[in-house]
């Protein structure tokens, strides 16, 4: 057990945190959720950072730091979604879903065929995950600040996530499809 591997089980395990949260009858329950969201976003940014620069990478945290990426935003898209049923919180939570879903698997057979470095991270997915996470905090924060439409903001930010999530999702099809063309043998 290291540092970042410390930061992902720690974002983990907010993730039941985010959630009482988000259902409690308390008062500030949406800012409280939103301060929860931010700290994981903030755990993802740290533990990379650390296990490159501690030279602490793992093969577990390896595997552990995008699952524990992918179950938070599922977790709070799913819970986005049941607040507001609305078309226009569904079509990008399923777009972000269904993307993830996809690359996980293609990013899976890839490895199978010894081609994984073929669907690495690329910057376009840098600028998807970012535009997703300030998205995330400001939809569960709900509240207007400062005068500003925080909901609106967030919602066109989910939009931008969205697109940049299909952009990013053709650029690693696009690297993947001669290996998906290949004939059986």
């Amino acid at each position: 057990m290291n540092i970042p591997n410390t930061l992902t089980f720690l974002r983990i395990a907010l993730i039941p945190v985010f959630v009482l949260v988000f259902y409690a009858p308390i008062p500030y329950q949406y800012p409280i959720a939103s301060v929860i969201f931010i700290i994981a976003a903030l755990t993802d940014l740290l533990d990379g950072y650390l296990a490159r620069r501690l030279d602490q990478v793992s093969p577990l945290g390896a595997f552990l730091d995008p699952v524990a990426d992918k179950l938070m935003v599922a977790v709070v898209l799913i819970l986005l979604v049941q607040r507001d049923p609305s078309a226009w919180i569904a079509l990008p939570a399923a777009i972000i879903v269904g993307r993830e879903i996809t690359i996980s698997a293609l990013r899976e057979w890839m490895a199978e065929l010894g081609a994984r470095s073929k669907v690495a991270v690329s910057v376009f997915g840098k600028f998807k995950t970012s535009a997703q996470m300030v998205a995330l905090a400001l939809l569960v924060y709900q509240v207007p600040a400062y005068g500003l439409p925080v909901y609106e903001i967030g919602v066109i930010l989910l939009y931008i996530a969205a697109i940049l999530t299909l952009v990013s999702m053709c650029q690693y099809l696009a690297s993947a499809w001669p290996k998906l063309m290949e004939k059986s043998r």
